[in-house]
């Protein structure tokens, strides 16, 4: 069988699964462009024949390891890409699609996590300063955005899926539906940011949080480049939405010293997620007296 078709069933199978929409997305991303160097080289896509030499072949090549600017690849995107390609092939193998599991050699590549790339505060400073003084209803939206993102540490996805629905300002509460790994969650906001989104809002009493022209979400490319040109017009240096969450992460440590605080604000499953803005802040203060 066809690895796309297999790809197809084992989309069914992780919804059954319950994984999140981010995860699906990673492996459909990965499976692809595995698929598209195989029928490039001209080895085998019937997942009957691959072996874990092909395997071995597709990870281990260029196009594998090497961004398209041809610098390396971080190793945590090279591992990501391992992950899909185990948890593909197991899956292929496991529901008898397959005689063997091809990646069972596979291994991930041993790395201490980076550290996080977080919004210098006076770019942060200046970003917020911009978009805040500008006019228009975009602008508006986007600072409104911009302000949750920085105040809260919410990821982008769950950000852009909310609705106005789900926001209750009287009890200061948001309601995130879409996050990673499906959980739920509800979160409290501060007043201030309370008091932005009630002017934002206005009259309006429901659809998408943050709409864009057609009444549609803003998705999250249209979010990265509306930041990318907020942060060119503040003069401040390139940076994700990502990376507001990681400023808000660093900001809540250095205030609490708690990293179990920090673990419950950014909604971490597992504390290893979060130590590294404990080690990054100790390496910080350290490197002060060198």
């Amino acid at each position: 069988m066809r690895t796309l078709s297999i790809l197809e069933r084992y989309q069914t199978q992780l919804v059954a699964d319950g994984r999140s929409i981010f995860w699906r997305q990673q492996i459909d991303r990965h499976i692809h462009f595995m698929d598209r160097w195989f029928r490039k080289h001209r080895l085998p896509h019937d997942v009957k024949r691959i072996t874990h030499e092909h395997v071995a072949q597709f990870l281990s090549s260029p196009e594998a390891n090497t961004r398209r600017d041809g610098q390396p690849k971080k190793t945590t995107s090279t591992n990501c890409l391992r992950s899909s390609v185990k948890v593909f092939f197991g899956y292929a193998h496991a529901a008898g699609h397959a005689p063997r599991n091809a990646a069972a050699l596979v291994r991930r590549a041993k790395c201490a996590p980076p550290p996080p790339r977080a919004m210098p505060p006076d770019d942060l400073k200046r970003l917020l300063a911009t978009v805040d003084v500008a006019e228009g209803a975009a602008a508006e939206r986007d600072s409104a955005l911009l302000h949750l993102l920085a105040e809260t540490g919410i990821r982008i996805g769950s950000a852009l899926a909310a609705t106005v629905e789900d926001l209750d300002l009287r009890h200061r509460e948001l309601r995130l539906t879409t996050t990673k790994g499906n959980r739920p969650t509800v979160i409290t906001l501060p007043l201030p940011l309370c008091r932005r989104l009630r002017h934002y809002l206005g009259n309006r009493t429901g659809g998408p949080l943050f709409p864009a022209l057609g009444g549609r979400p803003v998705t999250g490319r249209q979010a990265r480049r509306r930041m990318s040109h907020w942060l060119e017009k503040a003069g401040c240096r390139p940076a994700s939405p990502h990376g507001l969450r990681h400023a808000f992460a660093k900001r809540l440590y250095a205030a609490s010293k708690n990293i179990a605080v920090v673990q419950a604000a950014l909604r971490h499953r597992a504390i290893a997620s979060t130590l590294v803005y404990a080690r990054h802040d100790a390496h910080s203060h350290s490197s002060e007296y060198r």
